[in-house]
């Protein structure tokens, strides 16, 4: 698509701001400069990229919807969390799959703030059930898992990330080639990008490619789960 910029520093300087300022009083007085300097390029950014979205998989949703849709709410979710802090420093959209509501499945992420910019793909975290079913995936098909996240572009770009088990899981070989996999808890990866990168004109397109990158990686993890690619 066409070059246009959607972010800016002042959208970086805000967040940084409010790093130093996590107070509702202080977010109270600067709601408006959230809403012009943040929430409004964030809901730009997502209804530029629908078309994108589904020139990469019709099956993932960009809603650009300000609450409900592809934009993380900024409010922290503290009720179990000793950080007391009422505000996220960081803006994050996620574009779900769309049966994601129903179903714990893949999605495509970016993460925004200052000093981390970074594109995500995967899944955090899966359920019990969505986590057996890709396990059992790559101990059934190890070939199209290594083809999947060890060739091409994907593996060019992207990072593993994210949490794992330090012993084989119940039920899996622990000397299955694959054991390194099998032991995941989350199935992440992650490209990095600067705050310089996120302000450029051509910044979705950047991204754009980056989820390209991961189709191999992203329709294994979804098909695995039972969901449409």
């Amino acid at each position: 698509m066409d070059g246009k910029a959607h972010f800016s520093s002042e959208f970086f300087g805000f967040l940084a701001e409010l790093k130093l300022n996590n107070n509702r009083e202080w977010f109270q007085t600067n709601r408006d400069r959230h809403r012009d300097l943040v929430l409004d390029p964030l809901v730009d950014f997502v209804a530029d990229f629908r078309d994108c979205l589904r020139e990469i998989n019709p099956h993932f949703v960009a809603d650009p919807k300000p609450t409900g849709g592809s934009i993380f709410r900024i409010y922290r979710d503290v009720r179990f969390s000793k950080d007391k802090s009422p505000y996220k420093t960081q803006a994050g959209i996620h574009f779900r799959h769309e049966m994601g509501r129903e179903v714990h499945g893949p999605g495509y992420y970016l993460h925004l703030a200052p000093g981390e910019v970074f594109a995500g793909v995967g899944l955090w975290r899966p359920g019990s059930e969505s986590l057996a079913k890709i396990r059992d995936a790559i101990a059934t098909n190890p070939e199209r898992w290594k083809r999947a996240v060890s060739r091409g572009e994907f593996a060019a770009a992207y990072n593993m990330e994210g949490d794992s088990l330090k012993r084989a899981p119940k039920g899996y070989d622990p000397e299955h080639p694959m054991i390194e996999d099998l032991k995941r808890k989350d199935f992440v990866a992650a490209v990095q990008f600067t705050e310089e990168d996120a302000c450029a004109a051509d910044f979705i397109n950047a991204y754009a490619d980056s989820c390209r990158r991961a189709a191999p990686f992203m329709e294994f993890l979804t098909t695995a789960v039972g969901l449409s690619w």
